[in-house]
């Protein structure tokens, strides 16, 4: 049996048998993580998503960020993550509220009653209008060139290590104008590895309108909403869009680029911010 391979945060090894021309290989393969984590506000339990467990702090700050529960970084006071009997239980501390202080009944904040699954970034919302969101219009935002585009998209290659090994993540990826990668997250849940980048971007007081979002999934409509809440001006999709995510980007003033692949894209709104 071959040496193993050295861990890599997020995934796990696991026994596989292997099957090719007829014969019959016992190994071992590395899997991707998903596990329940619990987002907790001031004490109070918000929903529980499906998630790839690295990176937890940065997903908490992007996740609070995207799902309105603070306007910015700076009315995080802790982020607490714990390990439970059933999963992970993540709770962030708020300016201006003690544990244990309650709210009036109708001043709490609406609670998902059902967890949110790794390939769905609103599973649980309770009404319709908790689900689809209009951000508010974004920045001018940079121009730029198809050969930065394609600078970025080569550079994520390299920049995955959770998928190299597990062929099983999706990524979210910042470049600056030049095509320059400066932040990679990786997560089974292509909503929960924006929600990481965007934390990591809060923490690291990158500015969200000087460069331009990778994303290595289809570009749906939660992905566009978290991407112009993060002030992001640009999204660059490995896939497809969807009809309501080029409606929403249009609205709210975000340059949507499906079916980026080597030497080619579509252009689905704002097209003046590609030189």
């Amino acid at each position: 049996m071959p040496p193993e391979r050295p861990a890599q945060p997020g995934s796990a090894a696991r026994p596989v048998v292997r099957v090719e021309r007829g014969l019959r290989n016992e190994d071992t393969d590395r899997l991707a993580e998903e596990v329940p984590v619990a987002m907790h506000f001031d004490g109070a339990p918000f929903a529980v998503m499906m998630t790839t467990p690295a990176d937890l702090e940065d997903f908490a700050r992007g996740f609070a960020l995207t799902e309105g529960r603070v306007a910015s970084m700076l009315e995080i006071e802790d982020i607490d993550v714990r390990e439970a009997l059933e999963g992970i239980v993540v709770d962030v501390r708020t300016r201006g509220r003690r544990h244990g202080d309650e709210e009036p009944r109708d001043k709490q904040p609406s609670v998902r009653e059902l967890p949110g699954r790794s390939g769905c970034g609103i599973c649980g919302s309770r009404e319709l209008e908790d689900v689809v969101r209009h951000p508010p219009p974004v920045a001018a935002g940079p121009v730029v060139t198809p050969d930065a585009i394609q600078r970025a998209l080569d550079a994520l290659r390299s920049r995955q290590p959770v998928n190299a090994a597990t062929g099983a993540v999706h990524a979210a990826a910042w470049a600056l104008t030049d095509g320059t990668i400066v932040e990679v997250r990786e997560d089974v849940g292509r909503h929960n590895a924006l929600d990481k980048l965007i934390g990591a971007m809060l923490l690291a007081r990158i500015d969200p309108r000087d460069g331009f979002l990778v994303i290595t999934s289809r570009a749906s409509y939660e992905m566009v909403t978290k991407a112009a809440v993060a002030g992001m001006t640009m999204v660059v999709a490995i896939s497809a869009p969807t009809a309501l995510a080029v409606h929403l980007a249009a609205d709210c003033g975000v340059t949507l680029l499906g079916f980026a692949r080597p030497g080619r894209f579509n252009i689905y709104s704002r097209p003046e911010r590609i030189a």
